[in-house]
């Protein structure tokens, strides 16, 4: 294993990611002043909608974060449609909204949808503790019978310090180097359909990225888009080995981050992401693609 590899899973260990309603609001009850709440509903093909949902309704006590806004750099010529934020701005963001390293953080989706497992990760590799996704999201929330609100909530802002900065993704020129080695897979998290290059919805050409394994990131969900437990996503990751070299990505490195989750909930620790995924990949124009399925 290479020395960048051994640096970051270094030490790494397990917790659970996953947060159910009840327990939510158990700690809204009991432990408001650790707990910050964030709302990331977007919508890749209607920017503006997951900010209007939020203002009509949401979780009392959350924030929105916007996954153009906030949880990406805007895109360039290269680096993929949704470049990962630039880090200092971002950790000047959670602190404004009142988020510290402390904080309990429990994300959520319209259900359980990719946007808020891109905030997660972004958390998690900056060595954030207790952060969370809601399973189910606001839809779980309310068939609970919870109640939301328009209320606009203001926190007391702090001084977020990340307690690491994990070497947690690779880019393009490392990801084919990488792909060179025995015992490194790449995982494609987009629907099988555009994998296979008989749809393209966003960008200019359709298939996926040479010598890429399709792994639907709802495949981490089960028949009622609800997280599968450990036991379920050992199964649906079998074809994997624990000592694989795993690089995870999608179309902009957004969809890749549900997969990643459930990597590490079925035990596999190396794992990184590579953020400009597809649309980095062909943004260069000697990139070839395939349609045949590898996987």
């Amino acid at each position: 294993m290479s020395t960048i590899w051994q640096k970051y899973f270094k030490g790494a260990n397990r917790m659970q990611y996953i947060m159910q309603v009840e327990t939510l609001k158990s700690m809204m009850e009991t432990k408001p002043e650790e707990l910050r709440i964030i709302d990331t509903r977007f919508e890749l093909q209607n920017p503006e909608a997951g900010g209007k949902a939020y203002l009509q309704e949401h979780i009392p006590g959350a924030i929105y974060m916007d996954l153009n806004k906030d949880l990406s750099n805007p895109p360039e010529v290269h680096g993929g449609s949704h470049p990962l934020p630039d880090k200092e701005n971002f950790v000047y963001k959670l602190g404004k909204n009142g988020i510290c390293e402390t904080s309990t953080v429990v994300i959520y989706d319209e259900a359980n949808d990719m946007f808020s497992a891109r905030l997660w990760w972004l958390l998690h590799t900056l060595g954030h503790e207790k952060v969370y996704v809601l399973d189910g999201g606001l839809q779980a929330w309310k068939e609970a019978g919870y109640e939301t609100t328009t209320d606009l909530p203001v926190y007391i802002e702090c001084l977020y310090k990340p307690k690491q900065q994990q070497i947690a993704t690779v880019n393009i020129n490392e990801m084919k180097e990488q792909m060179k080695e025995e015992g490194t897979v790449l995982l494609d998290s987009r629907a099988k359909d555009r994998y296979l290059g008989k749809v393209e919805p966003l960008y200019k050409k359709a298939g996926h990225i040479p010598g890429a394994k399709s792994y639907f990131w709802k495949g981490v969900l089960d028949e009622n888009g609800r997280w599968k437990d450990e036991q379920a996503l050992k199964q649906h990751f079998s074809s994997l080995s624990k000592d694989d070299r795993i690089i995870v990505s999608c179309g902009s490195g957004v969809s890749a981050c549900p997969n990643i989750i459930g990597l590490k909930l079925a035990g596999f620790q190396h794992v990184k992401l590579y953020p400009g995924s597809y649309s980095d990949w062909i943004s260069y124009d000697d990139h070839e693609v395939e349609t045949s399925d590898e996987s």
